[in-house]
């Protein structure tokens, strides 16, 4: 029996890794023979850079950069394709989880580390660049990020405006002689799921500015400040474009991608599947196992064991998914490609014990060799 495993993480518990190597052992217990494939999986946000390195056999690189309130951490990248190619998150240099909650405030978190690890990865030969977005720290237009690439936001007196949203404030010219040169050879494919323009109601300051520290004045200011900085880069960089879908993620980093930078903005999920080798992987698989830490709607509309599903229903392949929790909208998700879904709670404990990594492992190997005795039942029938 061969089966391919492609679970997203459990956020806050098991990496994909983990999650594939624990409904693995699973599986074995009822198939020892079985062949059984564990393809890292991720959706653009955490665990994208584990994924991809994984799966395209590159080399972690480990340096040091700004971290979201200017002061130095460590931040790991990979290198893969003959050097070619540098994967990224974001969130490794400019992330939310890299501060404490009373620590978040969009005004001063910059991404002028994630401009210090493209710096790094050119230095070291990479023309191509596949970031993932997610989870940033930061609403600052991704003009951090710039800086260090060498672009000039400068303020009336001629100096680089400061870190953070309240840098965009300041912006009365934009310059472009200091960058580095190498860019122009440089391609970025960019990982992001959301749709946002960059302000307005739905823009980055309004709908991610509470999560990252922003109160309501806070995020109005910061609006305004936005608009400014967009209507300014379109007097001199004609591929501006405030309004285009997904400029706002990462706080405006992805419009700085798009406006700055030759980019595209493409689905995550997407992403790791064409880079990785996993349709291969499903296409010899007799079954394929999926899921992620809470299964809903929002699964449904396209999260990574959706992407999966559709993969393998290419090939009519038969569908199983675990998750730690599951809403009762998660039966959409049947619609979808998934044939059945299992949450792995086993019994009454709380939400903090469920997410020791060894009780999760344990409930979801448990609940996998369950599900693949019935498996193997059905296999007896036929």
């Amino acid at each position: 029996m061969k089966a391919a495993v492609a679970i997203d993480s459990f956020k806050g518990s098991l990496t994909s890794s983990q999650a594939g190597k624990a409904a693995a052992e699973g599986i074995i217990r009822v198939y020892p023979d079985a062949e059984v494939e564990i393809c890292v999986l991720a959706d653009g946000g955490e665990g994208t850079m584990e994924a991809l390195i994984s799966g395209m056999n590159g080399k972690k690189q480990r340096i040091f950069v700004t971290g979201p309130l200017g002061k130095k951490t460590v931040c790991e990248y990979g290198i893969a394709e003959h050097g070619q190619t540098a994967i990224m998150e974001m969130a490794s240099a400019a992330g939310i989880t890299l501060l404490k909650k009373e620590e978040r405030n969009p005004l001063f978190t910059t991404t002028y580390g994630v401009g210090e690890m493209i710096l790094d990865a050119v230095k070291k030969g990479c023309t191509k660049f596949l970031i993932g977005i997610g989870g940033s720290a930061t609403n600052d237009g991704g003009i951090g990020m710039l800086q260090a690439l060498g672009y000039g936001f400068l303020d009336r007196k001629g100096n680089q405006v400061p870190f953070g949203a309240q840098g965009l404030e300041k912006i009365e010219r934009i310059t472009d002689e200091g960058v580095i040169p190498e860019l122009k050879k440089c391609h970025f494919t960019i990982a992001c799921d959301v749709t946002n323009p960059l302000c307005g109601v739905e823009g980055c300051s309004a709908v991610y500015g509470p999560q990252k520290g922003a109160d309501q004045d806070m995020m109005e200011q910061m609006d305004r400040w936005m608009e400014k900085y967009a209507d300014l880069a379109e007097k001199s960089f004609p591929k501006a474009d405030k309004k285009y879908p997904g400029a706002g993620a990462a706080g405006g980093l992805g419009f700085a991608f798009l406006t700055f930078l030759d980019s595209i903005l493409k689905s995550g999920v997407q992403i790791v599947l064409e880079k990785t080798g996993i349709e291969q992987k499903i296409k010899e698989a007799d079954v394929v196992v999926t899921g992620e830490g809470h299964l809903d709607g929002q699964t449904a509309m396209g999260k990574a064991p959706i992407g999966i599903a559709k993969l393998a229903k290419k090939y009519q392949k038969p569908v199983i998914a675990f998750s730690g929790s599951a809403a009762r909208e998660a039966r959409a998700c049947n619609k979808y490609g998934i044939d059945a879904f299992f949450p792995i709670l086993r019994q009454c404990i709380s939400l903090e014990e469920a997410m020791q990594p060894k009780q999760a492992a344990d409930n979801l190997a448990d609940t996998a060799e369950q599900v693949f005795r019935l498996w193997k039942i059905k296999e007896k029938e036929e």
